[in-house]
């Protein structure tokens, strides 16, 4: 048997497939992210959310796709952390969600992915390996178009009355949120672009208005012009989107792919599913 891991930062997608008879059990638990924590931490989650679903699963190895994981001076401490919990593996490999997105997306194809869920990112790919993106900088920093910037960009707009009276009232009355609770959020507690992605359900909820549809799609529109443009391969390539606000906002990412001139590939809410046919089909 082996396991695979589609890991963000608010939750992990794993499948268990047996070799013997190519069934796979889907499994569910929080997200990782190597720069946010170390071995012993996701180690503990794993403890308690990872191995009762396994029991007297006969483990040899680990493919390993994950936020964060952006290289060997990293992504040892996702290989330490499965050692940890699962110490008879006689395989770990851990790579970038890029490259997982990739793979799910494409196969062996060439053509462009991003991923688009709580945190977003952006890729060419020639059917084996990534060869060229544009280094994300992180939630503060970057992740134009995902679900921390929309939500994000929604609270910033709701304390500063930029909000239509309609939809600030909504807002008021759906999250009570006062501006200390906000910053305690935003500054002090971790993984702050999970607190901010969980504010798009209001998106979502509303966006037949107006002024969510176009924040939505200005965000979307910002992130291709930022990182998929720029391209070479971007007048040829079709390009795929992997992830949560991908799928659930896709007609308006579809709108914002065609304002930018660019073809629209596939979209795929989460890919776990379709790395197990990667893996097991070579």
């Amino acid at each position: 048997m082996f396991l695979i891991a589609d890991s963000g930062s608010t939750k992990t997608d794993w499948r268990l497939v047996d070799t013997n008879t190519g069934h796979s059990l889907a499994i569910q638990t929080d997200g990782f992210n190597p720069y946010y924590q170390n071995a012993q931490q996701i180690a503990a989650t794993l403890q308690a959310q990872l191995l009762p679903h396994l029991k007297q699963a006969s483990l040899t190895k680990v493919f390993y796709y994950g936020t964060g994981c952006t290289g060997p001076s990293v992504n040892y401490i996702i290989a330490d952390a499965l050692h940890l919990v699962l110490p008879g593996l006689q395989l770990v490999e851990v790579n970038s969600d890029m490259l997982g997105a990739a793979r799910a997306a494409m196969g062996h194809q060439s053509g462009i992915v991003c991923i688009l869920g709580t945190g977003a990112n952006a890729c060419c790919y020639d059917g084996t390996t990534t060869i060229c993106g544009i280094q994300s900088l992180g939630f503060w920093l970057g992740d134009e178009g995902s679900g921390g910037y929309l939500g994000k960009t929604l609270v910033r707009d709701f304390f500063q009355d930029r909000l239509p009276a309609e939809l600030q009232e909504a807002f008021q009355n759906q999250y009570a949120l006062d501006r200390p609770t906000l910053l305690e959020n935003a500054y002090q507690k971790p993984f702050p672009n999970r607190y901010f992605a969980s504010f798009t359900p209001f998106l979502f909820t509303h966006l037949t208005h107006p002024y969510i549809a176009q924040l939505v799609t200005d965000a979307f529109v910002l992130f291709l012009t930022t990182y998929v443009k720029r391209f070479p391969e971007a007048s040829q390539w079709p390009v795929h989107f992997v992830g949560s606000i991908a799928y659930y906002f896709s007609d308006l990412l579809q709108q914002a792919v065609k304002q930018t001139g660019l073809t629209m590939g596939r979209s795929i809410k989460a890919p776990a599913d379709e790395l197990v046919d990667f893996h097991k089909n070579g």
